[in-house]
């Protein structure tokens, strides 16, 4: 499984070498062109490999649009046609992103800095966003991802970032486009995030050097060092636990190295010489239990053979962020106090070496018995803590059982919960499917429909429109979302919109025949718009040309007309359409032919009376002489129309062309020829 990471997408820009192109750096842009690499990566493999991007930021007003993955038809110009094809949907004038990429990215709001990590992951992209953090936090980040990501995960920063003194956690991979891989080494288990970014600070500020920098080639500061270096007590830092974490001066008379392992050896009570180890121990348990500077003095230090002085003095150093150190002092008390004799004086007494040795024993050993005495009661307090601690562990291990069991209980809870939600999320993964359907439904109805339809909100927002309205009322794509009111239409209907509030409002359906500007009217019908709920959520306005229906109407009366002349005629008529095929006949003519109106209407003449009709002279007469012609008399006409019935007539015929498809007329009257002869046969 591919996990990705990317603890910003609104304010980051994605790597040419990943994203498959470099769009601009907002919303949630990077997150979907890490998500389309890896599609094309995968290519047929994609749906068999589960890969889930995580995209993150501090802002949920960022994220909104991230999560919405709408954007401009600008980007048509940015992505080739095959990926716009593939990875988006044109709506509206928009593109949005396909359905495929979005399924893959997680948005979610996230403070890197306080909020719990992410773990298991893949790759970390972290672009851009270091740059405006400090020292501190950025070397507190790093360990937050190098816990993050798999042993074998990746990191990538921005073009100007590195993961600066934590190179022990990352390597490099890619040292130009700022790619690492996680080293296998255990991640340091105290990375807990200060509340000391300021990014408004850090943008405002510039370019500059660093302080640390500055003062340390400054002359002044150099100067300092010398002289602490030349004439004060030597001394060390060390930490809580007593490493040494700088010496300071020349301490070879109080410390020495230790044998053994050289990590182990930078400890101070490890390090110090004879004589000093009860009394440095002391000062620096003192000093450390109650956080105030200690004073050791009388101390003797055996160097080389030889017995010195020493006074002890261990003082807490605080810096805010950081861990408590203290500083360790030694200083030789004879150079403080040393006098020079007067000349010509008496020689001091020499003191005794028993009455020193003795003292100096006295001494340590009260040394021993005050730093034994302070073991006993830090043991006995320990002691104590340990039994309430005991205690504290086994009412808590009752808990955590009782807790364990409540935990299995809500556990089986979730997974029938789940199961529950799968079911869900099936049927809204259907409904999804359906709703989509129907939107596409409604999308190609509403293309084919011929007619001005414009659906409305309750709002008098656009909400829909069929193409035939784009002309009628002069509208485009992007006015899908803005007021009517706003529209300039082609029709001359003053107070359209206050129309429209009236229908919504009284729930009445409003008619008006209106003209546009080309001269044409059009009926305009506006009707209340109801949902499934049956609640009135808008309207529907409908434009109808009243040319085109006035001139089928007429078509229609000229038709019905025709066939009351033919019915009032005595002579035997029969009218066709432009196709040959029987609109209507007299009924002299259905009785000379015997033929009734269920085995003739709408049939083709040539096919009346199981192709009885069917003879070249009516072909003739139809197909040659009617459409070069379109009037023909006294056409001669012999055959057994009527079996055992032979007829000799002459024909007279008309054909009308309307000038418009299906308004073609044929008009074809008989008599019978009572032995004459035709006038004419062409």
């Amino acid at each position: 499984m591919i996990r990705a990471y990317n603890p910003s997408p609104a304010r980051c820009r994605p790597h040419s070498r990943l994203a498959p192109t470099p769009l601009r750096c907002s919303t949630g842009e990077e997150a979907y062109s890490v998500a389309i690499a890896l599609l094309e990566f995968l290519g047929e493999e994609s749906s068999a490999v589960p890969v889930q991007i995580f995209a993150t930021d501090v802002s949920e007003t960022a994220i909104e649009p991230a999560r919405n993955g709408i954007y401009a038809d600008s980007i048509a110009s940015d992505l080739s046609p095959e990926r716009l094809r593939r990875f988006f949907t044109k709506t509206d004038g928009k593109y949005r992103i396909a359905k495929v990429v979005r399924d893959l990215c997680v948005f979610a709001r996230q403070d890197v800095t306080r909020d719990p990590p992410f773990s298991k992951l893949d790759l970390i992209l972290c672009r851009n966003v270091l740059i405006y953090m400090g020292a501190v936090l950025q070397r507190k980040l790093m360990a937050v991802f190098h816990y993050a990501l798999k042993p074998s995960g990746f990191l990538m920063l921005g073009g100007a970032e590195t993961v600066g003194a934590q190179a022990d956690l990352f390597a490099v991979i890619d040292k130009k486009h700022r790619i690492f891989v996680k080293r296998a080494i255990e991640t340091p288990s105290n990375f807990q995030i200060p509340v000391e970014y300021n990014p408004s600070r850090s943008l405002n500020r510039g370019p500059r050097l660093p302080t640390e920098m500055h003062s340390t080639h400054s002359f002044q500061n150099e100067a300092n060092r010398l002289i602490l270096d030349r004439y004060g007590p030597p001394g060390v830092i060390v930490d809580e636990n007593f490493q040494i974490v700088q010496f300071r001066g020349k301490t070879g008379f109080y410390l020495e190295p230790a044998p053994g392992d050289a990590a182990q050896s930078l400890n101070l009570l490890k390090m110090a010489r004879e004589g000093l180890l009860h009394g440095l121990q002391t000062a620096l348990y003192g000093a450390r239990k109650a956080d105030k500077p200690v004073r050791k003095q009388g101390l003797r230090v055996v160097s080389n053979g030889k017995g010195h002085e020493v006074d002890l003095h261990v003082i807490p150093l605080t810096v805010p962020g950081e861990e408590r150190h203290f500083l360790v002092l030694f200083e030789d008390p004879t150079a403080a106090t040393e006098v020079v004799p007067e000349v010509g004086g008496p020689p001091a007494p020499p003191a005794s070496s028993d009455d020193e040795r003795v003292k100096q024993l006295q001494e340590e050993l009260a040394a021993s018995r005050e730093y034994l005495q302070s073991i006993i009661q830090d043991l006995e307090a320990a002691n104590e803590e340990l039994q309430s601690a005991n205690e504290e562990i086994l009412s808590s291990n009752e808990e955590l059982q009782s807790t364990n069991e409540e935990l299995d209980t809500a556990k089986e809870e979730l997974q029938s919960t789940n199961e529950e939600l799968n079911t869900v999320n099936e049927e809204l993964h259907g409904r999804n499917e359906e709703l989509s359907r129907v939107n596409s439904d409604l999308v190609n109805l509403l293309g084919c429909v011929e007619i001005a339809i414009v659906i409305v909100g309750s709002d008098l927002s656009i909400r829909r429109f069929t193409p035939m309205a784009e002309k009628v009322l002069n509208l485009i794509p992007t006015d899908i979302g803005r007021p009517i009111s706003q529209i300039k239409p082609n029709i001359e209907c003053p107070g359209l919109e206050k129309m429209i509030a009236r229908v919504i409002d009284t729930v009445t359906i409003q008619e008006m025949n209106v003209r546009d500007s080309e001269g044409n009217w059009y009926a305009l019908r506006i009707r209340p718009y109801k949902n499934v709920e049956n609640r009135i959520d808008g309207a529907v306005l409908a434009l109808f040309d009243i040319a085109s229906r006035r001139h089928e109407l007429e078509l229609r009366q000229a038709r019905d007309s025709s066939r009351a002349i033919v019915e009032m005629m005595r002579q035997p008529v029969l009218m066709l359409d432009g196709h040959l095929r029987v609109q209507a006949f007299n009924r002299p003519f259905a009785d000379l032919f015997a033929l009734s109106a269920d085995n003739a209407i709408h049939r083709y003449v040539y096919d009346l009376d199981a192709g009885r009709w069917d003879i070249p002279p009516l072909h003739r007469l139809l197909d040659e002489l009617l459409p070069r012609q379109s009037r023909c008399a006294e056409f001669l006409l012999e055959h057994e129309f009527v079996p055992a019935r032979p007829m000799k007539l002459l024909v007279d015929g008309i054909r009308i062309d309307g000038g418009e498809p299906g308004s073609t007329i044929v008009v074809l009257a008989f008599q019978d020829a009572g032995g004459r002869e035709p006038a004419a046969r062409d």
